[in-house]
Formats: C-alpha cells, sequence, structure tokens
C-alpha cells in the first residue's frame, strides 16, 4: 500500500470564552513532529511551491484565510485541496510528493508541521518551477 496525502477535518471546541483546536502529530502514520513553522502570505493569489522530499512528511493547517494546495505523485497525477480557517483541518503530505499552495485570501497564515529539522529538510529538499504543470493548475474554477 502506497501513503497518500489525506485531508483530515479538526474538532472545534467552542465556550464563552472562545475557541481551541487542537492539531496533532501522530496522523495515521505521521511520524513525530521535529519543527513547527508558520509561513504568511500578504496577498492572495501569491504561490508557494512546488517542492518535494523524498522522506520528509508535512502537515499543513491554514490558521488564518485559506489556500489552495496542489500535489502531484510521481506519476504526475494532480490532486488539489481546499484549506480554509472557515473548515478547519489539516492536510497530510507524505514524503515523495510534490506540492505547493496558493492564498485564496489576503493575509493567509498557514502552520506547518514536519518530521525533519529545517537542516534535513534543505538536504532532502527538490524544488520546481510553480508552472511546470501549467498555470491553470492554480486558477479558481468558475462554477
Amino acid at each position: 500500500m502506497s501513503l497518500q496525502p489525506k485531508q483530515i477535518p479538526l474538532e472545534c471546541h467552542v465556550d464563552d470564552r472562545g475557541f481551541l483546536y487542537q492539531i496533532y502529530g501522530n496522523y495515521n502514520g505521521f511520524p513525530q513532529a521535529k519543527r513547527i513553522y508558520v509561513v504568511g502570505n500578504f496577498g492572495s493569489g501569491t504561490i508557494r511551491g512546488f517542492h518535494a522530499h523524498k522522506e520528509e512528511w508535512k502537515c499543513y493547517f491554514v490558521a488564518q484565510g485559506a489556500a489552495k494546495f496542489v500535489l502531484v505523485d510521481e506519476s504526475n497525477k494532480i490532486k488539489t485541496y481546499i484549506l480554509s480557517s472557515k473548515a478547519p483541518s489539516v492536510l497530510l503530505v507524505p514524503p515523495k510528493f510534490s506540492h505547493g499552495w496558493v492564498s485564496l485570501e489576503n493575509n493567509t497564515l498557514l502552520i506547518g508541521l514536519s518530521n525533519k529539522s529545517l537542516e534535513e529538510s534543505l538536504r532532502d529538499d527538490v524544488r520546481t518551477d510553480p508552472y511546470k504543470y501549467g498555470k491553470d493548475v492554480w486558477e479558481v474554477k468558475p462554477r
């Protein structure tokens, strides 16, 4: 069985003080997190990606705003996911998936978890042109 990306909805706990989401580092085989980082985009339409790792797992959560994630497997099959602070979820990205994201709202804020340190990640990092699979992968399609 090959590892596949998965979007997992988060439970939101609400009381008279506010709300709480809990993000765990042990989702369906996700190894123990070594690093947590925050990435922010000032404007909508900002693209971050593509990059891939042979060994590194990633877990993403959009804390503010919304983002479209594009994942590409080793056979170049493309799959997209929408993460939004309005419908909290985490996206698990196993090793060997090229991935990136585009902010759909201004001031989008993303929290990332990784099973590798920054130094380990940089040694395992493969960067690809964000338009390698076409400009349309980043577009929002009218419906």
